[in-house]
C-alpha cells in the first residue's frame, strides 16, 4: 500500500509541477494581459465607472442588493459577489500570503499585485461569457460557466463542435474533483488543526459540528448559500481587515521599509533569505504569481458559475463584479495580510529572511501576537474558521454545477450529501496528499477554461465595446442583448 501511495505522490508531484510550473503561470497571466489589451485597459480607463457600479452600487443602487422573490431561482448581484468571494477569500489569503513571503521573500507581494491587475480582466471576461452563454435548467435556474461557453461558444465555431463539448466535459470533471479537495477537505482540515492548536478542541468534534452546519446550508441549494454568504462574507472580511490594520497601524514606522523591501525584492535588488540575488527575483516572481492565482482564482473558471446565476441582464455589469472580486481578494485582503506580517518585525526587511521558525498560518498568528499577545493565535484561528468555512460553501456550489452538467439536475442531491459527508473526512485525516491532488485538479480546470476565454476573446471585446458605446459614451447603438435573448430562447426550446 505504501508503494502505491508513493507512486501516486511521485506521479502527482510531476503533474502538479507541470500544471503549476512557469508555462502554466505564463498562460494564466498572459491571458490576463491579452484581455487587458483587447479591452483597452478597461480596469483603468473605466475605473470610476466599475467602482461606482460595484461597491458604490451596494450603497446607492437598491437593485444591486435587492433580493429576488422566493419563487425566483435567481440571486442578486451582491449575493453572487458574496458567494464568489466566499470561495476565493480563504486560507490562501492568510497561509498563502505567508508561504509566498517565506519562500519568495517580500518581493513576491509585488508579483501578486501584478497577477491581480491582469487577473481582473480574466475574471471580467469569464463573467461576460458566463452571462452571455448561460441557460436555464429544468428547474428554471440559471446555469453558466466555462462548460457552457466552451460547448455553446467554442463549439459553435466551424469544426469545433466536438472539441468544445470535450473540453466542457473535462472541465466539469476537474471541477467536481477539485471541489472535494481544495473546496472541502483541505479547508476543513485547516480549520480543525487551527481550532485544536488554539483551543484544544478535538478534530472530530470540529468535523461533526461543521458537517451538520454545512449540511443545513448546502442541501438548501444556491438561494440558501447566497443568503448565508451575503451576511458571513462582509462580517468576516471587515473583522479581519480591522484586526490586520491595527497591526499595521501600530507598526506604521516600518511602512516605508516594507514598501522598499517589496520593490527591491521584486526586481532582485536583494536576495531571498540571503541567497543568490539572481535566483531571488525568479523565486519572488514565481511564488507571487502562484499564490496570487490561488488566492483570487482568476482564470480557473470557478467563480463564474455563481456569477452566472445573478439577476443581471447586461454581461458587462456582472463582468465588473469580477473585477471587484479580484481587487477585494488580492489587492485589499492579501495586501493587508502581507503588510501585517512584514511590518511586525518577524521578517528582516533588508535580506527578506524570516526571523521565525513558523510557517504558513502560524507565521501570520505570530505577527498578530506581537500586538494582541496570546489572543493573536486565537484571532487567526477564528479568521481561518470563517474564511475556510465560507470557501466550503462557495465551492459546494461550483461542484454542484459541474456535477449537474455531467449527470443532470435530478442527481445534484447525491453530490451534495457526499460533499457534506467528506467534511468529516477532512477534519480527521492527514491531507498532505489530498492537498497536492486538489491543487492539481484545481490547476487542470484552468486549461480548458483559458482555451475558451482566448478563443472567445472577440466576443468579449464586441460585448464590452457595445456596452461602453451605449452606457458610458451614450451613443445610439443597438444593444447586443438581443443575441443573448436569442440564445436563451433556443436553450428554453431545447429544454421544452
Amino acid at each position: 500500500m505504501e508503494n502505491v501511495l508513493t507512486t501516486i505522490e511521485k506521479v502527482n508531484g510531476a503533474v502538479n509541477g507541470f500544471v503549476w510550473g512557469l508555462p502554466m503561470l505564463i498562460l494564466l497571466v498572459g491571458t490576463g494581459i491579452v484581455m487587458t489589451i483587447l479591452t483597452k485597459f478597461f480596469q483603468i480607463t473605466h475605473f470610476k465607472h466599475w467602482v461606482k457600479h460595484t461597491i458604490g452600487g451596494i450603497v446607492k443602487d437598491k437593485h444591486v442588493t435587492a433580493h429576488t422573490d422566493r419563487e425566483d431561482t435567481q440571486i442578486s448581484q451582491f449575493q453572487s459577489l458574496c458567494t464568489a468571494l466566499a470561495a476565493t477569500i480563504g486560507t490562501g489569503n492568510i497561509a498563502g500570503v505567508a508561504a509566498a513571503i517565506v519562500v519568495g521573500g517580500p518581493g513576491s507581494i509585488f508579483w501578486m499585485w501584478i497577477v491581480a491587475f491582469f487577473g481582473m480582466m480574466t475574471n471580467f471576461s469569464e463573467n461576460v461569457l458566463g452571462i452571455y452563454y448561460r441557460r436555464r435548467n429544468d428547474r428554471n435556474e440559471w446555469c453558466g460557466g466555462a462548460m457552457y461557453y466552451l460547448k455553446d461558444g467554442l463549439g459553435s465555431k466551424k469544426g469545433c463542435k466536438q472539441i468544445g463539448a470535450f473540453l466542457a466535459m473535462i472541465f466539469s470533471v476537474f471541477c467536481v474533483l477539485a471541489s472535494f479537495g481544495i473546496g472541502n477537505m483541505s479547508q476543513i482540515n485547516s480549520i480543525a488543526v487551527n481550532m485544536h492548536t488554539a483551543f484544544g478542541l478535538p478534530t472530530i468534534v470540529t468535523g461533526i459540528f461543521l458537517m451538520i452546519l454545512a449540511g443545513l446550508v448546502i442541501v438548501g441549494g444556491l438561494k440558501r448559500i447566497a443568503a448565508v454568504t451575503e451576511k458571513l462574507v462582509p462580517f468576516m472580511a471587515v473583522i479581519y481587515i480591522i484586526g490586520a490594520l491595527i497591526v499595521c497601524f501600530l507598526n506604521i514606522k516600518n511602512c516605508g521599509a516594507v514598501f522598499t523591501a517589496i520593490f527591491k525584492g521584486a526586481f532582485g535588488a536583494s536576495a531571498v533569505g540571503g541567497g543568490i540575488v539572481g535566483s531571488g527575483i525568479a523565486m519572488a516572481m514565481q511564488m507571487g504569481m502562484k499564490r496570487g492565482v490561488f488566492s483570487n482564482e482568476a482564470g480557473l473558471g470557478s467563480s463564474v458559475m455563481v456569477h452566472s446565476s445573478s439577476n443581471v441582464r447586461e454581461p458587462v455589469k456582472q463582468g465588473m463584479w469580477g473585477i471587484f472580486e479580484v481587487f477585494a481578494d488580492t489587492i485589499i485582503v492579501c495586501t493587508i495580510t502581507a503588510f501585517a506580517v512584514l511590518s511586525s518585525g518577524i521578517v528582516d526587511l533588508n535580506t527578506g529572511k524570516v526571523l521565525s521558525d513558523q510557517v504558513s498560518t502560524a507565521l501570520v498568528a505570530e505577527a498578530f501576537s506581537t500586538v494582541y499577545g496570546k489572543f493573536g493565535s486565537a484571532f487567526i484561528a477564528i479568521a481561518i474558521l470563517f474564511f475556510a468555512f465560507s470557501t466550503v460553501l462557495g465551492w459546494s456550489q461550483y461542484g454542484s454545477k459541474g456535477f449537474e452538467y455531467l449527470f443532470g439536475t435530478k442527481n445534484m442531491k447525491f453530490y451534495q450529501v457526499i460533499f457534506v459527508l467528506f467534511i468529516l473526512v477532512g477534519a480527521t485525516m492527514d491531507l498532505t496528499l489530498a492537498w497536492d491532488l486538489s491543487d492539481t485538479f484545481n490547476g487542470l480546470m484552468a486549461i480548458p477554461n483559458l482555451i475558451g476565454v482566448i478563443t472567445l476573446s472577440g466576443t468579449v471585446v464586441k460585448i464590452t465595446k457595445n456596452y461602453v458605446d451605449r452606457i458610458i459614451l451614450r451613443k445610439n447603438v443597438k444593444p447586443m442583448l438581443s443575441a443573448i435573448d436569442e440564445i436563451q430562447k433556443i436553450h428554453e426550446e431545447e429544454i421544452a
